[in-house]
């Protein structure tokens, strides 16, 4: 059977017994260090994965992927609608009149932005008909004059289904008493929880409703847009700037929740970085314990060079030995970080039941999210291999220095 020379002696050595004991520990702790870092950086990875998957589910859920307003009042919204779905990459499309104003209960005041939205036509851009605390999206019917709150600004203002609340406007009107503020009254049908600042500051009405107090009767400013992709949302609100014209203009949410989104890469990027120091560590152990190997074998070396080995084939000997210990720390890592990755969610809420502690109360999310990425897992794999067999390259090269009459003098 055809065996290349040093990939055999590199196997043989790797398999083999040492004299001096204190190396096979050395050489143990390096390759365990090596799963421990890889193991660990797939884990946190693919926490917060999980949690810019929850973000981008729970608040840009909420929020707009991309609008289109109107320069002018929209009278029909469903043509409009109908033009943009046209648009490759656009998934749905629902009116919108928006309102700023203050919102009051038995004295209490609180600020907050009013979406006024026909609810059958808001699934489609909205998850907030997904998470209704209490009351149904579908109350908002015209002319009733209901509304849906957050279910932080419910409990600021000490509101429960079936209450009413009078909406401020900021705009005035005259009157005979003079100017005053516009206002109405409306009635709590719905209450939403999606766990994010918008349950502090958002409110649902009709959107005829909401018309008729921004005084635009039958009209709408414009259409919200959910993409399939919507990192592409500036792209494709640039193509519809074009095929609309200038009676209508775009916004998407890079513009609000843009900051957010980078700041959250920056971080994994930068606990990437960091984590990336745990392999490198274990590295170092795999340089140390192959020092200490090339000197305890250099009689070896020197009779295998007597031989006929190359210092080509010594060096590749060690390179074999060490790659195989970077690769078995790597691979057992990899095996590690994917049984904690796709259970860490079970082993948090464990935690939290058995020491009846609430860790994650104070987050958007009641649990530890996690998220695999199989393209995150050959990366860390990747990086690691590399910097093990990095590390094996000085070893291997004074292993390929040794002389054998130096080595053998005192044999």
């Amino acid at each position: 059977m055809f065996r290349p020379f040093s990939l055999f002696v590199g196997v043989r050595y790797t398999g083999a017994r040492t004299r001096n004991s204190f190396i096979s520990v050395i050489t143990l702790i390096s390759a365990l260090g090596l799963m421990l870092g890889v193991a660990v950086l797939i884990t946190v990875l693919s926490v917060m994965n999980g949690f810019e998957r929850e973000l981008q589910t729970r608040i840009l859920g909420m929020v707009t992927h991309l609008s289109v307003h109107g320069r002018e009042p929209v009278e029909d919204w469903r043509a409009l609608a109908d033009r943009v779905l046209r648009e490759p990459g656009v998934k749905g499309a629902a009116p919108f009149v928006e309102l700023q104003g203050m919102l009051t209960h038995r004295g209490t005041v609180a600020g907050l932005m009013v979406n006024g939205i026909e609810p059958e036509a808001e699934r489609n851009v909205s998850i907030v008909g997904d998470f209704m605390w209490e009351g149904e999206l579908d109350s908002l019917v015209p002319g009733e004059y209901n509304m849906v709150l957050g279910y932080g600004l419910a409990r600021k203002l000490g509101v429960e289904l079936g209450d009413k609340v009078v909406l401020v406007l900021p705009e005035a009107s005259l009157s005979p008493a003079g100017v005053t503020p516009r206002f109405r009254r409306f009635t709590v049908t719905g209450i939403f929880r999606v766990r994010a600042e918008v349950d502090s500051l958002l409110a649902y009405v009709s959107v005829s409703d909401a018309a008729r107090m921004a005084r635009q009767t039958d009209t709408v400013e414009g259409v919200r847009l959910r993409l399939d992709d919507l990192f592409q949302a500036p792209r494709v609100g640039w193509t519809l700037q074009q095929t609309l014209g200038n009676g209508y203009y775009t916004t998407d949410w890079t513009r609000s929740h843009g900051n957010l989104f980078q700041a959250i890469r920056m971080e994994k990027t930068m606990m990437t970085l960091l984590l990336s120091f745990i392999v490198a560590v274990a590295a170092f152990n795999i340089i140390s314990s192959q020092v200490m190997l090339v000197t305890e074998k250099r009689a070896n070396i020197a009779v295998l060079r007597t031989l006929g080995a190359t210092p080509g084939m010594i060096m590749r000997i060690f390179m074999v030995q060490g790659t195989l210990i970077g690769l078995a720390g790597t691979g057992f890592g990899v095996l590690l970080g994917i049984l904690l990755a796709t259970n860490v969610s079970d082993i948090g809420q464990w935690i939290e039941s058995t020491f009846n502690a609430h860790m994650f109360d104070a987050y958007f999310v009641n649990y530890l999210p996690s998220e695999l990425q199989w393209g995150d897992v050959g990366v860390i794999a990747a990086i690691a291999m590399l910097i093990s067999f990095s590390a094996t390259l000085y070893p291997s090269w004074r292993a390929s220095r040794v002389q054998p009459a130096e080595a053998l003098r005192y044999e």
